[in-house]
């Protein structure tokens, strides 16, 4: 979700007129002051390109584009070259510690959910507790709410009620021919080139944040 913050296609920003000046920063890739992006605790959650884009692929074509209102695949909207952006502007300003990044990545915390999740804890100087990893129908209720406004991206998560840890058909060995071979299977031919090429645009700029994961 960086490019929300960071314009994409190396867009200049400017600083949104309500927060300050317009044209006041211009070093910042940023639409918020500094003195704003200083006030947040940032955590960077990152996930594999050959994982993200095709589950974004997935909401723009039918039949899950009637519930998502996505019809057409926007590679821009990957946010890899966005939020590495934003990343190493935060490390650059101070904003974030660089001895103590809070990069998350989504297949470790779904191999071990309880291992990263305690070890986040630690970094920012929360206590764990057993809900973080559990939750119901209160919590289900209140997440429904809030992306209300993204309905389709969210369903698998809002119809679960805990984090486990995935079993072990995911941690098979993929192959270039065997994703391609499945993008090709559930998206067909246009679909295959489509994620192909996002997913090549955007390894390099995930394994650069992959260095600075938490890990345990």
């Amino acid at each position: 979700m960086a490019q929300y913050l960071v314009p994409p296609n190396d867009a200049k920003a400017d600083i949104v007129p309500s927060t300050g000046p317009p044209g006041s920063e211009p070093s910042n890739p940023t639409v918020l002051p500094l003195d704003m992006l200083r006030k947040f605790q940032w955590t960077f959650l990152i996930r594999h390109p050959r994982r993200s884009i095709p589950s974004y692929y997935r909401c723009t074509v039918p039949p899950l584009d009637e519930m998502t209102g996505f019809h057409s695949f926007m590679p821009s909207e990957a946010g890899y070259v966005e939020l590495r952006r934003l990343f190493d502007f935060l490390v650059k300003e101070r904003v974030v510690d660089e001895s103590n990044l809070m990069v998350v990545d989504a297949d470790d915390l779904l191999d071990d959910p309880e291992g990263i999740i305690r070890a986040y804890c630690e970094h920012v100087g929360l206590d764990f507790t057993d809900n973080m990893l559990n939750w119901g129908e209160e919590d289900t209720r209140i997440a429904q709410e809030k992306f209300a406004k993204w309905t389709g991206f969210h369903e698998d998560a809002l119809g679960s009620t805990s984090l486990k840890p995935r079993n072990k058909a995911h941690k098979k060995v993929i192959t270039r021919e065997s994703e391609e071979a499945d993008w090709k299977a559930k998206f067909g031919e246009k679909g295959l080139k489509e994620i192909r090429e996002c997913v090549d645009a955007n390894v390099k700029d995930y394994e650069y944040l992959k260095k600075f994961a938490i890990r345990v």
